[in-house]
């Protein structure tokens, strides 16, 4: 581990599962996807562990598709119609969100998304929760996604940090290895979208938080 002890400069989050509990929607958005092309509605929390994965996965789990189906292109699009009618209904921040971010705030720490959520859907959600990052690193804006390091390099240009001068936090492994690969500290966010609970204690993330009240703690060893 690279220790940013005393001199931490930015907390980064990914999004889905880690700073904002988007699940509600998604379980909504497929379900009824699912209601149109007269299927039956799949139990919340197999949705809820495929939400990291994205909307093909969430296309895949559905209807036991691969990307080379000929319907799969057309649901995947419908999916994301349906999302976007609906990204903001019952998404919240997890619980211990706000108190952190209100301790960045407090003492200069900027904090900041990356994602590998498109930008088209990121902003309207962050515009709808009133929340004000000061940096957002969505794929759009990249070349190369998470796990690689180039989401988290251009974070930190824009906040004018060197990467071991930040903390990453997600949970999926491709966003420790992401935070790895850039040469920063990075938690696991064990509350979030896993398929295995135990999981986050093989991606060898720095540290593991079961619950978003647990980070805050952890953050602070490095100040």
């Amino acid at each position: 581990m690279k220790s940013t002890a005393g001199k931490l400069k930015a907390v980064l989050f990914d999004l889905d599962g880690t700073l904002l509990d988007t699940a509600p929607d998604f379980v909504v958005t497929l379900n009824q996807l699912l209601a149109e092309e007269q299927r039956p509605p799949l139990p919340a929390a197999a949705i809820r562990a495929t939400v990291s994965n994205g909307a093909r996965a969430l296309v895949t789990l559905g209807f036991q598709v691969t990307e080379t189906d000929a319907e799969f292109e057309r649901l995947r699009l419908r999916l994301l119609q349906i999302y976007s009618e609906n990204l903001a209904i019952n998404t919240r921040p997890f619980d211990g969100i706000a108190q952190l971010l209100q301790h960045c705030h407090r003492l200069g720490i900027d904090w900041g998304i990356v994602t590998n959520k498109p930008d088209a859907y990121t902003q309207p959600l962050l515009r709808a929760l009133a929340l004000q990052p000061q940096v957002t690193v969505c794929p759009d804006h990249v070349e190369q996604r998470k796990p690689h390091p180039e989401p988290l390099l251009l974070a930190c240009a824009r906040l004018d940090c060197a990467c071991d001068e930040a903390i990453y936090i997600g949970d999926h492994r491709r966003d420790i290895e992401c935070g790895r690969n850039a040469g920063m500290p990075t938690i696991a966010a064990a509350y979030g979208y896993l398929a295995e609970a135990c999981e986050a204690g093989q991606w060898q993330a720095d540290h593991i938080a079961h619950s978003a009240a647990e980070l805050w703690p952890i953050i602070r060893q490095y100040l």
